[in-house]
């Protein structure tokens, strides 16, 4: 394991999940389970391999499940500090509510729903040897207007734009970030975005246009967030690699095709499921097939079900 010294992670985990609805009413989304594993504990198990052992992770009103979740941490390795994002008002406001904890020191922030198939270690050594101010996890996309993107000239990053309707390039944020101290004096003066937000990407062109070394680190490998129906079943099949697991305590009466995770104690009856997560402690008696769908709590149903989002018999 590579290790640096005073370097803290920051897992900002204050959403409430608002398209995973109904599930994140009652499960917090940074908890909900993905191959049967909070999906926390990813965003820690790479912050580890960067060496890192103090972590803060910001909350919202998700705070007390979060809390009574993850604990100290010393279960997982690490030290977790909490701090409560009272309103959310974009990345860059979260970041805000870290700043005692981080201190003087560098700090990796990571955002609680990003899913990263190979470690993140090289980009923290990276950031280390060059001196920079500011790191940021970069990969290339088809598709770059749904996210924050950069502009490079070599490894530097000379520009960047939020959600550009006509992107000038390829390299899509990707969700990690490396700050040394510089980012604190650019945060008292931000200005909110045209959508009344914070934005991280502003705080970072900040730094830049005050002359800052801020460079990319271009990733390779898979990476995946899990903020939508879409998004959360393409990490679960990745992550046991398009197969099956089911709890051994879990009883189920149906053909399990690929791609499903079923939780501990729950019971599923149907005549088949696949691409789709039972998670624990569902009880789910469905006359026909599913597919496509997370289910959560009481779920019956007399016809088969596809692309749903269910807890008991609630669908939003």
């Amino acid at each position: 394991m590579l290790c640096f010294a005073a370097m803290k992670g920051v897992i900002l985990a204050a959403g409430k999940g608002s398209r995973l609805y109904p599930i994140t009413h009652h499960i917090a989304k940074p908890l909900l389970p993905l191959a049967n594993r909070p999906t926390l504990h990813y965003a820690i198990d790479r912050l580890k391999e960067m060496g890192i052992s103090e972590v803060c992770v910001v909350v919202g009103e998700n705070e007390p499940q979060m809390r009574e979740a993850l604990n100290d941490g010393s279960a997982l390795g690490v030290a977790i500090s909490y701090v409560r994002q009272t309103d959310p008002h974009g990345l860059a406001h979260a970041v805000g509510f870290a700043k005692d904890f981080v201190g003087e020191d560098s700090f990796c922030l990571y955002l609680g729903d990003a899913i990263y198939s190979e470690s993140l270690a090289p980009f923290a050594e990276k950031f280390k040897s060059s001196g920079c101010a500011n790191l940021n996890l970069v990969k290339w996309v088809e598709d770059p207007s749904r996210f924050g993107v950069a502009n490079l000239e070599g490894e530097r990053i000379v520009k960047l734009v939020e959600k550009p309707k006509e992107p000038e390039s390829n390299y899509a944020m990707a969700g990690m970030y490396i700050f040394g101290p510089q980012i604190w004096s650019v945060l008292p003066t931000l200005q909110p975005s045209a959508r009344g937000e914070y934005e991280i990407t502003d705080a970072i062109q900040m730094m830049i246009d005050q002359g800052e070394q801020v460079v990319a680190g271009v990733y390779k490998g898979e990476w995946f967030d899990t903020g939508t129906l879409n998004s959360f079943l393409d990490t679960s099949g990745h992550l046991i690699d398009g197969k099956s697991i089911v709890a051994d305590n879990a009883h189920v009466t149906a053909a399990v095709g690929h791609s499903v995770v079923i939780g501990d104690g729950a019971h599923v009856s149907c005549d088949s499921i696949e691409d789709s997560v039972v998670l624990p402690g569902a009880h789910v008696s469905v006359r026909g097939h599913v597919r496509h769908s997370i289910l959560a709590g009481r779920v019956e149903s007399s016809e088969s079900i596809e692309d749903q989002i269910r807890w008991n018999d609630s669908t939003q």
